[in-house]
């Protein structure tokens, strides 16, 4: 019998953590969709970075509350899961809290466990009431509607499920430790100050049955955590992955500073030289022309942009600190992020439908997804880049959109392209001749 629950546990780790593996490799895959960018540069600030951001959490503590409990759940199920080591080893070779050899230190580790798992169990309940009760602005916004405001509340309802089963299991387990002779392998190991309190519920039961539940409990936690694994693919909490690399590979320029197309460039100092022939065949550098000015499908975007997508926590600090956003426009940074995610699995999916190679389907981000609408109603304050708990740039997507529409469609509001008339004509945005720009010395 313990042959056969020792075969199954491998075949379910196999299966867990091959499904995991076979999405990892989806994601990697659809992340290198992106164009080419260069961030290895200045290592030691992007590692700092990392460090802050999404191992410190820095960023989320400027709200303090949420701050707090999200640090709470962060740790704590980050160093709880540390467990999972001692159930691989004793589910493979059939023992029974195998690091109990620790002593003091497992018994340490144990309780601060149980204490970590309460903690978590009260911070999920805080969320949760301020996502469906209290019902946050930024947490009841339409984009959130359906599949998102789902995705969030599973989230939490797995963290209940799987904090309560590691407890009733160590409660099941103490329970046993204390019979006054010793059941099977269940001696004396660890200390138990929350699952304490659950172990009377036990009291009366048979010895067999609560051997029966202390199992069910051990395989249902296990189970559950390679459950959640799988799941992360398919919901927001990819942030728990992604967050150290989409820390390390952000942007270090300063906020505002926005990367120019080097073709272009060559064209402005060609056109400012004055010893320059403007009719005589310019070299043309292939890698410096780009295919396409700016971006309408994701394929268009930078691999560390589609990483943004794929990192984004829906947390909607973005949208709430968005000054278009406040002011009614539709701009909303976070679904600028929700859509770009949305739309590169729908290129995944096309992928994997036709082995390997992506074929048009008619639909792009731009207009699909994201209308023009929304792009021009970006002030480019970096407001949602400052709010970002881990450094996504909902701008970046923005103003590469932007380009796309001014550069290759010519479709510029109409308030902006008389703008650039005025510059191209009068070398300023007002429609001002240049003789008459000094005129204003004469009204004092």
């Amino acid at each position: 019998m313990q042959i056969l629950a020792t075969i199954f546990f491998a075949i379910i780790l196999i299966i867990g953590f091959g499904y995991f593996t076979i999405n990892v490799k989806k994601l990697i895959r659809n992340i290198n969709l992106g164009k080419d960018v260069n961030r290895s540069d200045n290592p030691s600030e992007r590692w700092k970075n990392m460090a802050m951001i999404a191992l410190g959490q820095s960023k989320m503590v400027k709200r303090p509350i949420a701050g707090f409990l999200h640090i709470i759940v962060y740790v704590g199920f980050v160093i709880i899961n540390l467990e999972l080591l001692e159930i691989i080893i004793d589910g493979l070779f059939n023992t029974h809290r195998v690091f109990k050899f620790m002593g003091g230190l497992y018994d340490i580790l144990i309780a601060s466990f149980e204490i970590l798992a309460l903690l978590v169990l009260v911070a999920v309940v805080i969320f949760w009431i301020r996502r469906n009760v209290t019902k946050l602005k930024r947490f009841a916004s339409s984009d959130l509607a359906g599949k998102p405001k789902n995705d969030a509340n599973y989230i939490l309802y797995f963290e209940v499920v799987l904090m309560s089963l590691f407890l009733l299991m160590n409660a099941a387990d103490l329970h046993l430790q204390n019979l006054p002779e010793v059941f099977g392998h269940y001696e004396k190991a660890g200390s138990f100050p929350v699952s304490q309190f659950l172990a009377p519920i036990f009291d009366g039961m048979s010895t067999q049955l609560v051997f029966m539940l202390e199992r069910t409990f051990w395989w249902l936690h296990i189970i559950g955590i390679l459950i959640f694994l799988n799941y992360l693919y398919f919901s927001k909490h990819l942030h728990i992955l992604l967050a150290f690399p989409n820390t390390y590979f952000a942007d270090l320029n300063p906020k505002g500073q926005f990367d120019n197309l080097e073709s272009v460039t060559n064209e402005v100092k060609l056109m400012m030289d004055p010893n320059a022939d403007p009719f005589a065949a310019q070299p043309v550098d292939e890698n410096a022309v780009p295919s396409k000015f700016g971006a309408s499908d994701v394929q268009d975007l930078n691999w560390v942009q589609l990483l943004n997508a794929y990192t984004c926590t829906e947390c909607g600090r973005c949208t709430s600190a968005c000054p278009a956003n406040q002011t009614g426009k539709k701009l909303s940074p976070r679904k600028i992020m929700m859509d770009t995610r949305d739309r590169l699995e729908e290129v995944g999916r096309n992928i994997d439908k036709n082995k390997g190679v992506f074929i048009p389907d008619n639909v792009s981000l731009l207009n699909d997804y994201i209308t023009t609408e929304e792009l021009w109603a970006c002030t480019s304050c970096n407001a949602c880049v400052e709010e970002c708990p881990v450094n996504i740039s909902p701008l970046s997507i923005i103003m590469d959109m932007r380009r796309f529409l001014v550069m290759e469609q010519s479709a510029a509001p109409q308030s902006l392209n008389a703008m650039m008339t005025n510059i191209e004509n009068n070398g300023a945005p007002w429609q001002y001749n240049q003789m008459d720009r000094l005129n204003w010395k004469d009204e004092q």
